[in-house]
């Protein structure tokens, strides 16, 4: 949904005649001013709010270099959790008890969710981020790659400014824009954010349960389902048919039962649609996606970021850690670049060439390994390359 709107707004701009991105930067800055005060922002306000915007070559640089997502689930989790993380979040239950219960009675989101976020987002807000927020929106906008989804940004800083919650040279956080304990974006932060201290502020960046309480209402807005579970690790069946399975296909848990699928601990939803998701093929880790699983994605839409924040939002709520199992060697990066050229050779839609096994790499493999007769369990091996 946000980023409907933000193609939605970024596509008036265009129809607007101004300057959609690229190009010189200081004219570009200009066509930003000019379609503020369209939109009926004060000239004297606009001014002052991009009088000392640069280009923030870092913040590119931070753009391209994301590495850390061609790792497989089960490394990139044990990299970002930890024991310490694991008992500082415990510890922070305890601490904002009652601000997660305000968050699970008015929202419904439950507190391990959050705490994972936090976690991940800034270490529990001991670092936010020093990239100035202001130049890495309109440099991100700027930038040709995603200027659909920063250039909204910009303008929903400059309202945010206009109420004194915003400023251009001292407001810092993320490379991407992101602000605050939870990491909002500015039209996130118009939308949902709440002071949950009681002190009249809104302040994400010093204030906890303002953070936490305004992260819950978004979830909420984003249409996290009050009560329903998100993730469960379960076992698979050795016979089960591995082409029904990633996020493409969804059954009832109680019909996935019926499969023997069975849970590693507690019980299935029956009555909820869910999906198996095999991370690392069907001798690796195995869970079970259920629909407030796809709230994930409108946070980060890093497959591996995903399922590592909703796996450790269950730990910290009392699940055991998963059972890695033994798993077949993957692909390295330039191999995963290999795969990717392949499969776009034969008309897959796989996105760009980065050697990451996102959302559209994962489709394509599994249907190419049940055309080539492989287990279709979306997990690309030596064998499928070699296949190739």
């Amino acid at each position: 949904m946000r980023l409907f709107i933000a193609l939605t707004t970024f596509l008036m701009t265009a129809s607007m005649g101004f300057a959609q991105c690229g190009g010189s930067f200081s004219n570009f800055v200009g066509g930003l001013k000019k379609e503020a005060v369209s939109r009926g922002h004060d000239t004297q306000a606009v001014t002052q709010f991009f009088g000392s915007v640069r280009l923030d070559k870092k913040v590119i640089q931070a753009d391209r270099r994301q590495g850390v997502f061609q790792m497989n689930f089960t490394d990139f989790s044990r990299r970002l959790i930890s024991s310490g993380r694991v008992n500082t979040g415990r510890s922070k239950s305890k601490q904002y008890n009652s601000t997660f219960k305000r968050v699970e009675g008015n929202y419904g989101v439950n507190r391990g969710v959050l705490l994972a976020f936090w976690a991940f987002e800034t270490d529990y807000g001991s670092f936010q981020g020093d990239f100035n927020t202001l130049n890495a929106l309109v440099t991100l906008s700027h930038d040709c790659r995603r200027p659909e989804l920063f250039r909204p940004q910009v303008f929903a800083a400059l309202e945010l400014y206009e109420q004194g919650n915003f400023s251009p040279t001292r407001t810092t956080g993320a490379w991407a824009g992101e602000i605050g304990m939870v990491q909002m974006l500015p039209i996130d932060i118009l939308e949902n954010g709440m002071d949950g201290d009681g002190d009249g502020k809104v302040s994400l960046k010093t204030s906890a349960p303002d953070a936490l309480i305004s992260g819950g209402k978004m979830l909420s807005h984003l249409g996290w389902r009050k009560g329903e579970p998100w993730l469960q690790e379960v076992s698979v069946p050795a016979n089960l048919d591995w082409s029904k399975t990633g996020l493409r296909t969804t059954k009832a848990a109680s019909e996935w039962a019926a499969l023997g699928v069975k849970p590693r601990h507690g019980n299935l939803a029956g009555h909820l649609p869910a999906s198996v998701i095999l991370p690392q093929g069907r001798n690796g880790p195995a869970f079970l996606a259920y629909p407030n699983f796809s709230v994930y994605f409108e946070w980060n839409q890093s497959f591996t970021y995903v399922l590592t924040a909703a796996y450790f939002a269950n730990r910290l709520e009392g699940a055991p850690v998963f059972t890695p199992g033994k798993p077949e060697k993957g692909l390295s990066g330039d191999q995963m670049k290999r795969l990717q050229k392949k499969l776009a050779a034969r008309g897959y839609d796989v996105g760009k060439i980065d050697g990451i096994l996102g959302s559209g790499t994962r489709a394509a493999v599994q249907d190419m390994q049940s055309k080539l007769g492989l287990p279709a369990d979306a997990w690309p091996t030596a064998a499928l390359l070699n296949k190739l």
